[in-house]
């Protein structure tokens, strides 16, 4: 067995099940793959279109901020959703969120810094920030509570181990938790009589069920927002994102951009840009994940998982299974290896508790989880 390395970074371990789940499928069997958030379908039509046009002469960099006209689409996005006015000159397009959080911890802190981070959530904040260097506090949630963080909460912590920052996603990954509008303004009203500056996870936005996304931007602008095309567009492979920045910070992030990264790809930025026209397509497939979520909670709920209320926001359940196992990859490997079904271990979410729990996809086709569940049925007996 490979040694871990001292600082505490971890496989991403749905990355891990889906290599072991190609694998198996390269060996003639199928599996119902509910371990990454991935949608099932592919962009928009006319997006597809659009980079094929595009393909003959899109071969150089971009401005290191990005396409002036994704951007400019990028701030009537902002207007027409969120009702608030965003100078494209603020907006930073990026190699899907993930070059973006790097980006925001470097722009906003400086080396060494501790960051709060909530427990569950998603495995890359940890591993991004130890194997930058980063310190990390982690606030944990609890399912009695619908796992929303509160400011509260962010006191707590803080008056426990002070931090310098708080990276907060709303809908959140792997629980699909969201604060409303008063929940947001709380932790918001918290950071900044803590002095703490706020990176908001915006990835999901668009995935809500229970009412509209709300944005930092509505309440702030001391905060880096930090969204991605991957999950509402069906963008995953496209890597292509954006970033917000306060203006004190714009400067800073773009020539952290034109150094570590260059630009996004010119390709995707094109992609993208179109994308932001075809909200109708998107909603179709959040359409389909709606009716994905209550299949899955319901089945979930028959099986003896242990699971509450569907998720309010992305497109997971979090489910605990201490009727079964109190070792999650143990767990999620037999049930691959068994039944032919994927899913992720809690412990790529939370390393104190995961083990009672595994996160379950439904961003996939329904006909995938209603196999998963009949599999799953016939493995638990």
């Amino acid at each position: 067995m490979t040694a871990l390395p001292a600082d505490g970074l971890m496989p991403f371990h749905a990355l891990e099940i889906l290599k072991r789940a190609k694998a198996i499928e390269a060996t003639g069997r199928t599996v119902c793959h509910l371990e990454v958030g991935e949608p099932g379908a592919p962009p928009a039509p006319r997006v597809i279109e659009a980079v094929g046009r595009a393909l003959p002469l899109a071969q150089g960099y971009t401005n290191a901020k990005g396409l002036s006209e994704l951007r400019e689409g990028l701030g009537a996005y902002y207007a027409a959703q969120h009702g608030v006015s965003v100078d494209p000159d603020s907006v930073l397009c990026t190699m899907g969120s993930s070059s973006g959080f790097i980006i925001a911890f470097h722009t906003a802190f400086r080396p060494g810094a501790r960051i709060a981070i909530t427990r569950p959530g998603y495995p890359a904040y940890v591993n991004s920030l130890l194997g930058l260097g980063f310190g990390i506090a982690e606030i944990p949630l609890s399912a009695e509570n619908g796992w929303r963080l509160t400011g509260a909460d962010i006191a707590a912590a803080h008056a426990d181990t002070p931090f310098e920052g708080l990276l907060f996603a709303s809908p959140a990954n792997p629980t699909g938790a969201t604060v409303d509008r008063a929940g947001l303004a709380d932790v918001i009203a918290t950071c900044q009589r803590l002095g703490v500056r706020l990176i908001s996870d915006e990835i999901y936005h668009g995935l809500d069920y229970t009412g509209p996304s709300v944005s930092a931007l509505e309440l702030t602008r001391d905060a880096i927002v930090i969204n991605s095309f991957s999950k509402y567009y069906c963008m995953t492979g496209w890597r292509i994102g954006w970033m917000v920045l306060p203006d004190d910070l714009v400067r800073r992030a773009e020539i952290l951009q034109q150094n570590l990264f260059i630009s996004a790809p010119t390709l995707s930025q094109i992609a993208a840009t179109v994308a932001l026209g075809e909200r109708d397509y998107a909603e179709e497939q959040k359409a389909g994940y709606a009716r994905n979520r209550t299949l899955l909670n319901d089945g979930l709920h028959a099986l003896g998982f242990e699971i509450g209320a569907p998720s309010e926001g992305a497109f997971y359940a979090y489910a605990g299974i201490s009727g079964f196992s109190n070792d999650a990859m143990g767990f999620c490997e037999t049930l691959l290896d068994e039944a032919g079904v994927a899913v992720t271990p809690g412990i790529d979410f939370d390393r104190a508790g995961g083990n009672r729990y595994v996160r379950f996809s439904y961003a996939g086709k329904r006909e995938s989880v209603e196999l998963a569940l009949e599999r799953m049925g016939k493995f638990l007996g």
